[in-house]
């Protein structure tokens, strides 16, 4: 097992290593898991220290206490902001988190209970599998609330989920999505009947996940994102095919099928 142990908000932010697995739990019960300032910079330190971990081929996830995903920033953090450059830094600083969450180099599955709402809700859009319990709810409710807005680049990500005419009803009426509605809008992919079959359901699916070809999921991974990015170009995949053709898991993954044994793949 390993752990990253570097700054004060480790107990906020808990993070073990096990079996291919990293898993991630927002530790702030009391206060709906709302991250703090530090909590976001906690989560780009581990997402590096994920990066660094060939080990690790999956992260998960989720909220303590069963109340909440994550309910956004905490609101205390914003008595301090003040000013054209404070508003523009705020917003700049949670995109760069959610973007390097985004872009973590395994997958990454959202276990979500209860409320996922603002920053909470953008962190989950951020991850490549969301699955949930009957009892959550979705959304930005911050025209009813702080009356602040989203970035450009936040809407984007929720827009590509669930559609701009469903993001436009959530973010004008303020009002949140629960389970049903998320799964119809494709927000979320699968919905628990309760706390335990989703903590069961999360653990099945990365074990599946982190016993997969390495290689095929960041080729994976790294051609959605080519995709968000822009059309598909012939020719700009070249480098992905030949990670995976020409490595030593699929020769692994061919001779094993042949063979009729299962594959160890080691990501080389």
């Amino acid at each position: 097992m390993s752990t990253l142990s570097r700054s004060t908000t480790e107990t906020e932010m808990l993070f073990t290593a096990e079996d291919g697995i990293a898993r991630v739990v927002f530790n702030r019960p009391e206060a709906m898991n709302a991250f703090t300032y530090a909590m976001y910079d906690r989560l780009v330190e581990i997402c590096e220290a994920v990066n660094a971990d060939s080990d690790i081929r999956v992260m998960l996830l989720s909220g303590a206490g069963g109340r909440a995903f994550a309910a956004g920033t905490d609101i205390g953090q914003f008595r301090a902001l003040s000013g054209r450059a404070d508003a523009l830094a705020y917003e700049e600083h949670v995109d760069r988190v959610f973007t390097t969450l985004e872009s973590c180099r395994v997958p990454t599955i959202a276990v979500i209970t209860g409320a996922v709402t603002g920053g909470g809700a953008g962190i989950a859009s951020c991850c490549d599998i969301r699955i949930a319990s009957a009892d959550m709810r979705f959304g930005f409710p911050i025209a009813r609330t702080l009356g602040n807005c989203l970035s450009v680049r936040t809407i984007e990500r929720v827009v590509a989920l669930i559609g701009e005419a469903r993001t436009k009803q959530i973010l004008y009426s303020a009002e949140l999505m629960d389970a049903d509605q998320a799964l119809a809008a494709g927000f979320v992919t699968q919905i628990l009947p309760d706390h335990a079959a989703l903590e069961a359901r999360a653990e099945a699916l990365a074990t599946r996940i982190a016993q997969n070809a390495p290689l095929t999921l960041s080729a994976t991974k790294e051609a959605l994102a080519r995709l968000r990015a822009g059309p598909a170009v012939p020719g700009a995949d070249d480098d992905l095919i030949l990670r995976c053709y020409l490595s030593a898991d699929f020769r692994e993954g061919m001779e094993a099928f042949l063979a009729k044994r299962k594959p160890r793949f080691e990501g080389k």
